[in-house]
């Protein structure tokens, strides 16, 4: 088993080299970028039936989603499991927690290597919207809210990235600025021991409301109680 304070040395150099993109990755984002096409498509028709109203309060409502679900996975993989978990052990565990060690290494990624996870995950939704009918509005609706849900998950990691580059252009700084995307300052309560908080990572909005609320730390609690398997266990940094 990989410890503690071996795991960040050994496995740096490693997450790095994972993230050089296999075939996989590049044909989700060409599938992912060709399907926002097609619905895009089949959104103006929406509009143009008059589903005008449906489409802009359900694609809001998608893109908070996109931020509720960023923050679920990330808490899932930086809180539960370790390197030898099957499957998602050294694919997803490994690198969201040498994350914490080492911020930096997702600036390093390419655009495929940063983005290509993502957009498979999300090709299944869209290829599945293609089949929707745009006479009904909840039809309209409901494409609307899994396109911008799609379209920020497959965002979050470039947000992500972009909150840890030194620098960035002028509309990327823009959108940070008014939390359109993730706004380094805000996700810097993330980089703080025992990173336990602002999970969420495609814009932050609903940070404030799961810890309001108390949303992971009741999970966990609940979770421990009853499996005994304490959170944050096996996390891989020193610093």
């Amino acid at each position: 088993m990989i410890t503690p304070s071996s795991a960040s040395a050994e496995t740096a150099s490693t997450v790095t080299f994972n993230r050089i993109p296999n075939w996989t990755e590049y044909v989700g984002v060409a599938a992912f970028f060709a399907l926002l096409i097609a619905l895009s498509v089949k959104v103006v028709e929406a509009i143009r039936l008059g589903s005008w109203v449906w489409v802009a309060v359900a694609a809001v409502g998608g893109f908070i989603a996109a931020d509720f679900i960023s923050g679920l996975v990330h808490w899932l993989f930086d809180t539960w499991g370790s390197p030898e978990t099957p499957v998602v052990g050294k694919t997803f565990i490994v690198p969201f927690r040498v994350h914490h060690s080492d911020p930096i290494d997702i600036t390093r990624h390419g655009f495929v290597a940063t983005n290509g996870h993502n957009c498979l995950a999300t090709v299944p939704v869209l290829a599945g919207m293609l089949f929707l009918d745009m006479h009904s509005a909840w039809n309209a609706g409901a494409l609307a809210f899994w396109m911008t849900t799609c379209l920020g998950t497959f965002g979050t990691n470039q947000f992500h990235k972009w909150a840890h580059q030194e620098e960035v252009g002028p509309v990327v700084a823009f959108l940070q600025k008014h939390h359109l995307v993730l706004n380094p300052r805000h996700h810097d309560t993330h980089h703080t021991r025992p990173y336990d908080q602002a999970y969420c990572i495609t814009t932050g909005w609903m940070n404030p409301v799961l810890r309001a609320v108390r949303f992971f730390r009741v999970a966990e609690w609940a979770i421990t109680k009853l499996t005994g398997v304490q959170p944050r266990k096996d996390d891989l940094t020193t610093a």
